[in-house]
């Protein structure tokens, strides 16, 4: 791997990162997600960024261990850009180091939709159409096919987004330091990450009252009633219970088992339904 002329990052750290992404999702879990892999990926970067400071050291182990989830193939597009920008703040007194995150929260939901259509929605069904109709007249080359025609791209999206990622913005950043553009950029990152979020809770969380009220051509569900206020306003109300707890340090399992004992408390007595 090439980097910029940099005194901190060398081929070495981007090459151990490339490798370690590998093993972004093999801790995944339901409280923070893909956060432990990350994390253990920028590992070789952060012990060399901040070598001789522990303090500073331990700070960026747990900003990357903040709740976090991508495309695992292009993981390494953002970890290249929060290596450049914690090298950046190890040698920048006026860095804002709140500003990692939020870019990285940025890129989280257009990385997804782009990586997941392409990788998982495309890729892998032209692979296993052509894998498997050889493989159907015994030809071994099926299964070599599929493998190859699906993992070479996606090997090579890992290796040049992270040197994409480090190269290009570390120059960016600086750049737009200097013109005094990282707050505006900061702000923007967490207002579309807010957005997206806001989008998600709208179509993927499902919460229905059927029960109704009144008798005849007069009655109305419940949900009827609390959509005509605002729609969708009863998975906002949930999600923003959810989020209640979780700021009270509420363990994720406990959750998920309040989750299962509302369900099926509320089709037991009628008051949920699908």
């Amino acid at each position: 791997m090439k980097t910029k002329n940099s005194k901190l990052i060398t081929n070495k750290e981007l090459t151990r990162t490339f490798w370690r992404s590998f093993t972004a999702e093999w801790s995944w879990n339901y409280e923070r997600q893909m956060n432990l892999g990350y994390a253990y990926a920028m590992r070789p970067a952060l012990d060399k960024i901040y070598s001789d400071n522990q303090v500073d050291l331990t700070d960026a182990y747990q900003r990357h261990l903040e709740f976090y989830n991508v495309t695992p193939w292009l993981i390494t597009f953002p970890l290249g850009i929060c290596i450049a920008m914690e090298e950046q703040n190890a040698t920048d007194s006026e860095f804002d180091k709140s500003s990692i995150n939020d870019v990285k929260i940025a890129l989280m939901g257009p990385l997804s939709g782009l990586g997941d259509s392409f990788f998982w929605g495309t890729l892998r069904v032209i692979a296993t159409g052509i894998g498997t109709s050889l493989a159907l007249e015994g030809n071994i080359l099926g299964p070599l096919l599929f493998l190859l025609i699906f993992n070479v791209p996606a090997i090579l999206a890992r290796y040049f987004g992270l040197l994409i990622g480090y190269n290009i913005g570390a120059s960016f950043i600086e750049k737009v330091q200097k013109t005094g553009l990282m707050d505006k950029l900061s702000y923007g990152a967490s207002v579309l990450g807010l957005c997206v979020v806001g989008a998600m809770v709208a179509t993927m969380v499902t919460l229905n009252m059927p029960l109704k009220i009144g008798t005849g051509d007069d009655s109305a569900s419940l949900q009827d009633i609390f959509d005509g206020i605002v729609p969708q306003i009863l998975p906002l109300l949930f999600t923003l219970f959810m989020f209640v707890l979780v700021k009270k340090g509420v363990k994720a399992h406990w959750i998920l088992l309040l989750i299962a004992a509302i369900g099926i408390f509320g089709a037991w007595t009628g008051l949920l339904g699908s």
